[in-house]
């Protein structure tokens, strides 16, 4: 298989709405369980979040299991998500910055994981600071190493931006990088032959940290509800983008 060749990922994304729907999680519940992840390889994890929430939709159970096995762990949040609903009458996007900070706080306690470090790049310009964030993230890490940070082929762009960083940081520290999707589980589909499975592995969290992720997304109310009546505040994770991400098991792209 190969991987999207640069932008093709978000093309895809940009003509698959996401109030379309998106592929269901019904038809990826068969086709979602690779191979096993070895977490005992893990000496330290650092997971890398282009907005607040990103670090618990793509590995929170992981990261909260090698955390409660004594593994040093640490989150960098690279923007505060202020740009999530820019046309709100609700709320600025100074405030949802804010909002954002503690609702990953939150998030953070309800797995047992350190306190994200924010890092204030711009909402949606990640792609525009990305030599400064990989010297950042590189900086952050040491050999051998994880890193966790989104699919370089995402489709969303500060998604895709960060994976890049990321993969040039483990690159330059030595670090061995594992990728989480969050939106191609959206705009991808079972068997797309752009998307490289042989390299999936699968993370099946107990059943108390599986209820202890989810806990920790319903934290984030500015993303999984309505802030107001008014179409500018709708839910940009309502509840079809949940399931996908929600469901028993966390799966990454490895080297």
């Amino acid at each position: 298989m190969t991987t999207s060749p640069p932008g093709a990922a978000a093309d895809r994304f940009a003509a698959a709405p996401v109030d379309a729907g998106g592929t269901p999680e019904s038809e990826w519940a068969d086709h979602t369980s690779f191979a096993h992840l070895d977490v005992h390889a893990c000496p330290a994890l650092l997971v890398v979040a282009p907005h607040p929430d990103d670090e618990i939709l793509g590995v929170g159970a992981l990261a909260s299991e090698l955390a409660a096995r004594g593994v040093p762990v640490s989150v960098l949040s690279v923007t505060d998500g202020e740009a999530s609903h820019p046309d709100s009458p609700t709320v600025t996007p100074t405030e949802l910055a804010g909002l954002r900070r503690v609702e990953s706080r939150r998030a953070a306690q309800r797995l047992g994981l350190p306190e994200a470090v924010p890092l204030g790049l711009p909402d949606g310009r990640v792609g525009d600071h990305e030599t400064k964030l990989a010297t950042t993230i590189a900086e952050h890490l040491h050999p051998g190493a994880w890193c966790a940070a989104p699919y370089r082929h995402d489709g969303h762009p500060d998604h895709e931006a960060t994976g890049r960083a990321a993969a040039e940081a483990a690159r330059r520290s030595g670090a061995v990088l594992i990728e989480y999707p969050v939106w191609l589980w959206h705009w991808s589909h079972p068997g797309d032959p752009s998307v490289p499975w042989e390299r999936a592995r699968t993370f099946h969290p107990s059943g108390y940290r599986h209820r202890r992720k989810r806990d920790a997304v319903a934290e984030f109310t500015s993303q999984i509800t309505d802030l107001s009546r008014d179409p500018a505040d709708r839910a940009i994770l309502p509840q079809h983008v949940l399931d996908r991400l929600l469901r028993a098991h966390e799966t990454v792209f490895v080297p």
